[in-house]
């Protein structure tokens, strides 16, 4: 899905900031996103994504930093070539689906018309009936079919699957996947970890308005492996294991002990067979697990 060929990144956010009076909603987020990839966001909710969203894409005007696509700063020119799916869908309810289509034509010339009428009836759309008659997943539907159907070179998609049933769910990953095999450049959002597991190249985890993770998704879910221990009783406190700095984070629960583990050789398998458990394996670690690692504790 990423294009490996030198050129600008598609997305460069660069010590964005954004402040609402006290309250810091972004700090300092920089972000690297290259041409032809999808990039994940994820947080907890009030960590950021969606003042990301609208601070790149000029709904917001940050405090401090810059945001370039393909190298340039933000100008109507762009538009054109993006699309914008909102975490509250904006329709006009008084419209069709028809009229919702005609005035997304008139305002993009990339408008595909047999592309959106396409992704219309797969998402089971009568775009006959007015917008006010969609249920909330019908309307996240039709902006789907809207934003996908004017063949964009950048979509930033703000919780794209929200209220849709688990079959368009997949659907929507689908079109982000073919959309990044075509060329273009995908940043989302999404509260379901394991939609942005399938989906994503590269991840950032957010936490308080800071990034506090990002990476490849593949190299970030091999750098840390969890050993699983079950005891007998219950999962003893293990005090050189809490104090190894190559261990990140250790969870107990009744006879079981998970502790997150960068790297081979730092002792820990040791340590924790020294105790004497009754069982032990070594588990690949997913990317719910890397999210709570990262924000669980902060």
């Amino acid at each position: 899905m990423i294009n490996s060929t030198a050129a600008p990144a598609a997305i460069q956010l660069s010590n964005l900031t954004k402040r609402y009076g006290d309250v810091t909603a972004v700090d300092g987020l920089s972000l690297t996103i290259p041409p032809g990839s999808i990039f994940g966001l994820l947080g907890t909710n009030g960590a950021g994504k969606t003042t990301t969203f609208k601070c790149l894409l000029g709904l917001a005007r940050p405090t401090d930093g810059e945001v370039r696509f393909n190298g340039e700063a933000l100008q109507p020119s762009l538009f054109e070539r993006l699309s914008y799916m909102p975490e509250r869908v904006a329709l006009y309810e008084w419209m069709t689906g028809e009229q919702h289509l005609k005035l997304t034509r008139l305002s993009f010339e990339r408008f595909d018309g047999a592309r959106a009428n396409e992704l219309a009836q797969l998402f089971g759309l009568n775009l006959r009936k007015r917008i006010r008659t969609f249920s909330k997943g019908q309307q996240s539907a039709m902006a789907i079919v809207i934003a996908f159907s004017t063949h964009p070179d950048i979509l930033v998609l703000d919780e794209p699957s929200s209220g849709l049933d688990p079959v368009h769910q997949r659907h929507v990953l689908d079109l982000m996947i073919d959309a990044a095999a075509g060329g273009a450049t995908v940043l989302f959002s999404s509260h379901q970890i394991g939609q942005v597991e399938r989906a994503a190249d590269r991840v950032a985890i957010l936490h308080r308005g800071k990034r506090v993770l990002d990476g490849e998704v593949e190299q970030l879910k091999a750098e840390v492996k969890i050993i699983e221990a079950t005891f007998q009783g219950d999962a003893p406190a293990l005090p050189a294991l809490d104090v190894n700095a190559g261990v990140q984070r250790v969870m107990r629960q009744g006879r079981l002990l998970r502790a997150y583990v960068r790297g081979a050789n730092n002792g820990a398998m040791h340590q924790i067979q020294a105790a004497s458990p009754t069982s032990v394996r070594v588990l690949d670690q997913n990317l719910e697990d890397i999210f709570l690692a990262a924000v669980g504790d902060r």
